[in-house]
C-alpha cells in the first residue's frame, strides 16, 4: 500500500509502499556521514525511493539519483514533486552500470550508495517477492561493480560513500584497493553497546593516500531498545 510518511526530521515528506520500498536508519546515517557542499557534483546509485538525494538536498545544489526498480523509482519521482525539489534532484530509471556510456570518466566529486547487501548464490535465504529480493541481493549489481564504476565515474580524489554490512570489510577493503580506491574513514554501527557491530559506514578517495580514520562507534538503542541521544539528533527529534 502507497502512503505518504514525514521524512523524520528533514521537513520533507516521502512516498513510500508498505510491502516493500521504506527508508531505513541505513539511508540516514549514509546521507549524514557524507561531506559536502552546495556545488559538490553528487549521484546517488541504488536510490530506492530516494531517501538520501531527499536528506541531502539541502546541502548539494545539484543530484543525481539512480534506480534500476520502476516501482522504487516511480515513488522516488512523487516524493521529488511532492516536495518541489524537481531543479535539485534528477532520478533516473536505468542499471547503474550503464552509467559509464552516459557519463563521461571523473565526472562526479561524490557516489554515494546503499547497495543490496548480500551476495546471489544458490545458498541465499531470498524473498519470495522479487521487488525485494532484488533490494537486497547482488542481482542486478555486486560491490565490485559499484567499486568499478565509481573508479570510472569520481574525479580524482572524489569519495564513494557507502554504507554495508561488517561481515563484507574484508572485500570492500580488497576491492577498493583493486579499483584505486583508499579508505579513509570507517564507522562501525552497533545495535546496542553490548552487541557486536552489524553495520558499517565507509568512504573511499579514488588515488587517495593511504591512511584510515576509525569514526567513533554508532550506537543504535539503549538497553530499553529507544533510540540513543545521537540518533535522535540525526533524526532531530
Amino acid at each position: 500500500m502507497k502512503v505518504i510518511n514525514d521524512l523524520l526530521g528533514y521537513n520533507k515528506k516521502i512516498v513510500q509502499d508498505t510491502d516493500y520500498f521504506r527508508y531505513s536508519l541505513d539511508s540516514v546515517l549514509l546521507a549524514n556521514f557524507c561531506n559536502v557542499r552546495k556545488n559538490t557534483k553528487m549521484i546517488d546509485i541504488c536510490s530506492g525511493n530516494c531517501p538520501v538525494p531527499l536528506i541531502l538536498s539541502d546541502k548539494v545544489n545539484n543530484i543525481i539519483g539512480v534506480e534500476i526498480q520502476k516501482e522504487a523509482y516511480d515513488l522516488g519521482l512523487e516524493s521529488i514533486k511532492l516536495n518541489n525539489l524537481e531543479d535539485k534532484i534528477d532520478l533516473l530509471n536505468i542499471d547503474a552500470k550503464e552509467l559509464t556510456k552516459k557519463y563521461d570518466t571523473d565526472t562526479f566529486d561524490l557516489i554515494t550508495c546503499n547497495p543490496p547487501y548480500f551476495k546471489n548464490n544458490e545458498t541465499s535465504k531470498k524473498n519470495s517477492n522479487d521487488i525485494k529480493t532484488i533490494a537486497r541481493h547482488e542481482i542486478t549489481i555486486t560491490l565490485e561493480d559499484i567499486m568499478k564504476l565509481s573508479r570510472k565515474l569520481l574525479k580524482n580524489n572524489g569519495s564513494l560513500v557507502m554504507v554495508h554490512r561488517v561481515e563484507r570489510l574484508s572485500e570492500i577493503i580488497e576491492l577498493s584497493k583493486k579499483y584505486n580506491l583508499e579508505i579513509k574513514r570507517i564507522q562501525f554501527i552497533y545495535p546496542k553497546i553490548d552487541h557486536e557491530a552489524n553495520m558499517l559506514l565507509f568512504e573511499a578517495v579514488k588515488n587517495g593516500k593511504p591512511g584510515i580514520k576509525i569514526m567513533p562507534p554508532v550506537i543504535v538503542h539503549d538497553e530499553k531498545g529507544n533510540y540513543k541521544e545521537e540518533i535522535k539528533k540525526i533524526f532531530k527529534e
